[in-house]
């Protein structure tokens, strides 16, 4: 005879319910671990110790200002009474200044005009006639014997300043001047290295004899020259 078993004694009849249950409960055990935070009481600090005391310090009160009060507003304007101009004025006819065909045209005298004289400069390389320069008059090439009679006239005239020469000074003194309209030398300017150098081109320049204007278009004309001066010591 087999034994009977009571059906309420049956183990295995829930064991998904309690599979599932179990599941449940480790799952939420793993999930508070994960999320469980632990803060330390090491902030635990007096901050009224890392705090200045200002509280002595004076503060600078707030000066108010007064704003003066705005002007009255501008006074209204008398009342102007239009008074009635009775007096007659006189109307003013203007003439025409148009002539008519049957008016005589009165003939106006020629006015001469006064010629002016320009005061014009014309580079030594470009002039049409170059100043004469003494002695070269009958000269073919009077621009040459010009250039040639310069270079003449300052050896000839040349002196070495012996205070320059003292002081061992040397160089050139670039000399600029002006061959006026009436052939006098004029304008003359210079650069050189020494105050004494400069002295003693502007003496030797100075003692350059008149000459024959240069002319432009027939007319006397200024005519700058340039010319440099060599000072060397032997």
């Amino acid at each position: 005879m087999e034994p009977k078993k009571n059906p309420k004694a049956d183990v295995g009849r829930n064991s998904a319910l309690y599979f599932v249950i179990g599941l449940a409960i480790v799952m939420l055990l793993v999930y508070t671990g994960l999320e469980w935070k632990d803060y330390e009481d090491g902030n635990n600090y007096d901050i009224s110790l890392n705090v200045e005391d200002q509280l002595d310090e004076e503060v600078p009160m707030t000066e108010q200002i007064k704003t003066p009060p705005p002007p009255p507003p501008p006074a209204a304007p008398e009342v102007i009474e239009v008074v009635e101009d009775e007096e007659e004025v006189e109307e003013t006819v203007i003439e025409s200044t148009e002539t008519s065909q049957e008016e005589e045209v009165m003939e106006v005298e020629e006015v001469e005009m006064e010629e002016v004289e320009e005061d014009i400069s014309v580079p030594f390389a470009v002039i049409e006639d170059v100043p004469v320069f003494p002695g070269c008059e009958g000269a073919s090439n009077k621009k040459a014997c010009f250039q040639e009679q310069m270079q003449k006239h300052i050896r000839k005239n040349f002196r070495y300043p012996e205070i320059a020469q003292e002081m061992g000074v040397q160089g050139r003194v670039s000399v600029v001047f002006v061959i006026q309209k009436d052939g006098s030398i004029g304008n003359i300017r210079m650069r050189g290295p020494d105050k004494n150098l400069e002295a003693e081109a502007m003496r030797i320049i100075k003692k350059l004899p008149k000459m024959t204007p240069g002319k432009q278009r027939g007319r006397p004309v200024k005519v700058p020259f340039s010319i440099p001066i060599n000072f060397k010591l032997q």
